[in-house]
């Protein structure tokens, strides 16, 4: 006979939907299921919550979103508050629960929780895949050893992992047991964490996830490859807070992709499942060397000598530089919880390499402020940006923020947008405005200093100051 099991399934706020959730969805196969969040103080407290505005207003719509889909479905979401590692088994115990279920987090603090609260319960904590399209950690080279390079990783997916389909959602869930009920609490509120709603990010939530990954399949998925580096279009799929959040599963997002593929489109819907497979060469970068979001990943680059000016710091983060991509990418994200991935390569790669400000510092201030800042997603394009990374670009190359803005947004859309003082400038100076003749500036009605600074460093300067030091470090570290 078939033991019937009380199962707590615990969402963290990595899995918030119902569609391919299979610690849910197997939980409903052995009897009485608890749906449980816990807000834990390493995130909500207010301190902490106000360091992080646009994720935790995503991660709350999303949550509230979670709570109305398992109402619809016969049961509700339990929120209680506390740390993890002492509600779990408490609630667990108090609740009668047999066996505790959950998607497994890859970064070290997660892994350290889960140990934790595995040997507190007196039950079976079960952690089941869905963070990435492979098990992170699993995939290894000829050796037996990590890859290091995105290539042959991409390689070994594409050939030896199994990817699951994708779960449908459940049609019923059976009503929370009394027990749970009583020790359940409010979702918080933004304001009640001191934080203000900003109307310009993204809702969160499964249905609005759900919604993108429509219009991205029916409007942009055909002309990915071609449209993704297009900074004043809105070309790319905008679902990087929903596969961060798991409002939608990174497996439904591959299924999608595959099923719209026709021979005409094949090289855009390959291009965007490469994509995918960049996260999962992050994730599995995190699991087997989780000491890179302390340490640079090439042991060369210990030690670099940052300079870290404060002034040209402040210039970056408020879109003061006088280099209008760069200027845009900082005003968007502090806006709307988002910068366009060319736009973030192009502002990393100045911060590190035009001001010498360690990359560290860059990658802290874009977890703080982007809507999608993945601890695993942020520090690999940080590390690819300064050169010290897994499979990194080389040190030698410095992108040039004109060429990259002329390129990628040759009639200035990206720029107008975020920088409306240049608004008027002609497309010839948009990127270059203190190229531009005196009549033209007055035309456009800049003054250059003062509506728009002047460059705080000199292109040419920089790339060869970047270059010699760099060169000097690296060898002595070689």
């Amino acid at each position: 006979m078939k033991q019937v099991h009380r199962t707590l399934v615990w969402f963290r706020g990595k899995d918030l939907r119902v569609s391919d959730h299979e610690p849910l969805i197997k939980a409903l196969e052995d009897g009485e299921v608890i749906p449980l969040f816990v807000f834990d103080p390493y995130f909500f407290h207010p301190l902490r919550a106000r360091k992080l505005p646009h994720r935790m207003q995503f991660l709350l719509e999303s949550i509230s979103a979670l709570s109305d889909s398992l109402s619809s479905l016969g049961s509700r979401l339990i929120c209680v508050s506390g740390s993890s590692t002492a509600v779990i088994p408490d609630v667990a115990e108090r609740w009668g629960v047999t066996q505790v279920f959950a998607h497994r987090w890859t970064e070290p603090f997660g892994r350290v929780r889960d140990a934790k609260v595995a040997d507190a319960l007196s039950v079976p904590l079960k952690l089941y895949e869905g963070e990435t399209l492979h098990p992170p950690g699993t995939l290894r080279t000829g050796k037996g050893s990590p890859y290091s390079v995105f290539t042959p990783f991409s390689r070994a997916l594409r050939s030896q992992a199994r990817i699951s389909a994708a779960l449908p959602p459940p049609q019923s869930i059976p009503p929370v047991p009394k027990v749970a009920l009583t020790d359940n609490e409010n979702i918080p509120e933004l304001k009640a964490l001191g934080i203000d709603r900003n109307s310009s990010l993204q809702n969160g939530g499964e249905a609005a996830g759900q919604h993108r990954l429509k219009l991205f399949l029916e409007k942009h998925a055909a002309g990915y490859s071609s449209g993704r580096d297009q900074l004043g279009a809105s070309a790319t799929s905008r679902l990087s807070a929903d596969i961060k959040f798991g409002t939608l599963s990174v497996r439904t997002i591959w299924e999608e992709m595959e099923q719209v593929k026709t021979d005409a489109c094949a090289e855009s819907i390959e291009t965007f499942k490469t994509e995918l497979i960049w996260r999962d060469f992050a994730y599995s970068t995190l699991w087997d060397r989780p000491e890179v979001l302390k340490r640079p990943f090439r042991p060369a680059w210990e030690g670099f000598p940052w300079q870290n000016d404060p002034e040209d710091w402040r210039a970056w983060t408020a879109g003061r530089t006088g280099y209008p991509v760069i200027d845009a990418a900082a005003r968007e994200l502090r806006e709307t919880g988002f910068v366009h991935n060319r736009a973030r390569m192009i502002t990393a790669s100045f911060l590190c390499k035009h001001l010498l400000i360690d990359y560290r510092r860059g990658e802290s201030h874009f977890l703080k402020y982007l809507t999608d800042g993945d601890w695993a997603q942020n520090n690999a394009g940080w590390q690819w940006s300064a050169g010290s990374g897994c499979d990194a670009q080389p040190y030698f190359r410095v992108f040039n923020p004109f060429s990259q803005g002329e390129k990628f947004d040759p009639n200035g859309a990206y720029v107008r947008r975020w920088i409306p003082e240049l608004n008027l400038l002609p497309n010839r100076y948009i990127y270059r405005p203190w190229d531009a003749p005196a009549e033209v500036l007055a035309e456009a009605k800049v003054s250059l200093g003062s509506d728009y600074p002047a460059p705080i460093v000199d292109h040419a300067m920089a790339r060869e100051r970047f270059l010699r030091i760099a060169k000097g470090h690296l060898k002595r570290g070689e």
